[in-house]
């Protein structure tokens, strides 16, 4: 199969990776030369293009499985929409045209889409109810990812990752040099989250439905960094509510939302498609990391 991934950064690279060790084609988007020479360092073919850009769509190759991973940082509101639901809508429209159209569809949302829940349990069956625009336009682009591509006769899957870490993103700092602020912290590692793309195409699964592809064990944020510190052998940081840190007028929109947004994602769907965790948990997750720390600071 050869699989095509547009925005083909973090995850996308490990995910390119996998499929060429498993003998299938790959080939990966990006916006600027240093990524195209980043995923060619890796081993994938690599094209540089604007995924707004019509023309630039209309010049890539055709794939059987095409990934929509594309991310926008800290832009704005209008740069979001530009990404996450008028590039998206203009490369279905694109690919969707073709003699051959992609078989399989991925788009990558987020667990933002669910809101504050006062730290319930969500899950698929959890209607999205987005707190900021960042995640009304996730919500948006789940819609066009799932409708516009089923009105080509290509089969959608929109997973939700939790907050991702991994290689290069373990973010010491924020638990062990500032105060951790309260509620449910939902994890996915980048090994996961590449791992789950792969299990669900590879394995023919999941056409047409939306996947939460998250660890086992929401974890406790203020626990978590009591046990990092720990394990870090420095002292602990200082805790506080999430009232307490929303008293910060400085904080940005995107940061309140963030802060707001205290819930559980359950993953028993994802286990029952068959996907085994490589880091279930937060707690095996960062045992490189804290590993490194102790080997640096000692």
């Amino acid at each position: 199969m050869h699989a095509l991934i547009l925005g083909c950064g973090y995850v996308g690279t490990a995910l390119g990776r996998r499929f060429l060790a498993a003998g299938h084609e790959v080939t990966g988007i990006r916006r600027t030369t240093e990524g195209v020479e980043t995923l060619r360092q890796h081993g994938l073919k690599a094209i540089r293009a604007d995924i707004t850009d019509s023309a630039a769509l209309a010049d890539l190759p055709d794939a059987d499985w095409l990934i929509y991973s594309a991310s926008v940082g800290r832009s704005g509101t209008q740069s979001a929409r530009n990404i996450y639901v008028d590039g998206l809508e203009q490369t279905i429209a694109t690919v969707g045209a073709r003699e051959k159209p992609p078989d399989r569809f991925i788009y990558t949302s987020s667990t933002g889409v669910y809101g504050d829940h006062n730290g319930a349990w969500v899950d698929e069956s959890t209607d999205p109810c987005p707190l900021g625009e960042r995640g009304q336009l996730l919500v948006e682009a789940e819609h066009v990812a799932l409708n516009r591509a089923a009105d080509h006769g290509i089969d959608p899957t929109v997973v939700r990752f939790g907050g991702l870490y991994g290689p290069t993103r373990y973010g010491l700092h924020r638990y062990l040099d500032r105060p951790v602020t309260a509620g449910y912290r939902n994890a996915t590692h980048r090994d996961d989250a590449a791992g789950a793309i792969a299990h669900l195409l590879i394995e023919e699964k999941a056409r047409e439905e939306t996947v939460l592809v998250v660890d086992d064990e929401p974890a406790d944020r203020w626990a978590f960094a009591e046990w990092l510190a720990d394990a870090c052998e420095v002292n602990p940081p200082q805790l506080v509510t999430i009232e307490e840190r929303l008293q910060d007028t400085s904080l940005s929109a995107t940061a309140v939302e963030r802060i707001r947004s205290n819930k559980r994602c359950r993953n028993t769907k994802l286990r029952a498609l068959g996907y085994d965790l490589e880091m279930p948990t937060v707690w095996a997750g960062y045992q490189s990391a804290i590993e490194r720390y102790r080997s640096d600071t000692s």
